[in-house]
C-alpha cells in the first residue's frame, strides 16, 4: 500500500469536515470549477479522477442531476465514504485503482478532478493530461481544481505561510491540523505555468486559468476535435 493511500484511508471519515478547514476559498474553489463544466448536454458522462469522498462529483450532481459518474480512487476507504453520499444512485459508478496507471476504456463529456493530480510527479502528470485528453468526448471540458507551486521561492513561502495562518486559527484540533501537515509531505506541487503548457501540448485548446487563490487554482481546457 503507497503512503498516499495509507494517509487518506486513515483521513476518509473525516476528510469532507476537514476540506473547508484546510481550503480557505472552500465555496469559490469548487464552486468556480463546477461553474466551469459546461457542455451540451442535460446527462453528460463525468470522469472524476482522484474521486475520494466525491466531493467534487456531489457538487456537479446538483448542476447536472441527470448525469453519469464514473469516481476512481486509489483509496477504497475514500471510495466507499463516496458510496453512502451518492447511496444506491445508479448513475454513479467506482474505480478502486491507481488512476496514473489505469487503462481508461470509455469516453466522457467531462473529466474533473480536485486536490488529487498535485500527488503525481512531473511526467506523471503530463502523462495524465495526454490521458485525459484521450478519453474526452469532442467538445469535453477537463478541469482540474488543484495546488500549483508557486512562481517563485518568496511566493511559494507565502502561499504556504499564509495557508498554514488560516489552519492553524481554523478550529481543527492539534492533531488534525499536525496529520494534514503530515499529508502535505507527500505532494509534488509544479507551477501553474508548467501545467497550463502541458494541457496545450497534450492537444487541449482555451486552456486557462479560470481562478486562483495562493497555491488553489483552477485549471481548464477544452477538447474541440
Amino acid at each position: 500500500m503507497s503512503d498516499i493511500q495509507q494517509k487518506f484511508d486513515a483521513i476518509s471519515k473525516k476528510y469532507d469536515e476537514q476540506r473547508k478547514k484546510f481550503v480557505p476559498c472552500f465555496d469559490d474553489f469548487y464552486g468556480a470549477a463546477v461553474s466551469v463544466a459546461s457542455v451540451d448536454s442535460e446527462n453528460p458522462g463525468i470522469m472524476d479522477i482522484g474521486a475520494g469522498t466525491g466531493l467534487l462529483s456531489a457538487f456537479l450532481m446538483k448542476r447536472y442531476p441527470e448525469a453519469s459518474f464514473t469516481l476512481i480512487d486509489i483509496s477504497e476507504k475514500m471510495l466507499a465514504m463516496a458510496k453512502d453520499r451518492f447511496g444506491n444512485n445508479s448513475n454513479v459508478k467506482y474505480i478502486a485503482a491507481d488512476y496514473s496507471k489505469y487503462d481508461f476504456v470509455d469516453k466522457y463529456d467531462i473529466v474533473i478532478s480536485a486536490l488529487s493530480i498535485h500527488h503525481l510527479e512531473d511526467k506523471e502528470k503530463e502523462e495524465l493530461y495526454k490521458k485525459s485528453y484521450s478519453i474526452l468526448k469532442e467538445n469535453g471540458v477537463f478541469i482540474n481544481a488543484d495546488q500549483v507551486h508557486g512562481e517563485t521561492p518568496f511566493i511559494e513561502n507565502l502561499n504556504k505561510t499564509t495557508w498554514r495562518q488560516y489552519v492553524e486559527t481554523s478550529g481543527l484540533p492539534e492533531e488534525e491540523i499536525l496529520a494534514g501537515y503530515e499529508r502535505v509531505k507527500l505532494d509534488r506541487d509544479t507551477s501553474l505555468e508548467q501545467q497550463l503548457d502541458w494541457l496545450k501540448e497534450a492537444g487541449f485548446c482555451d486552456v486557462s486559468c479560470i481562478y486562483k487563490y495562493y497555491q488553489f487554482a483552477v485549471m481548464f481546457g477544452r477538447k474541440i476535435a
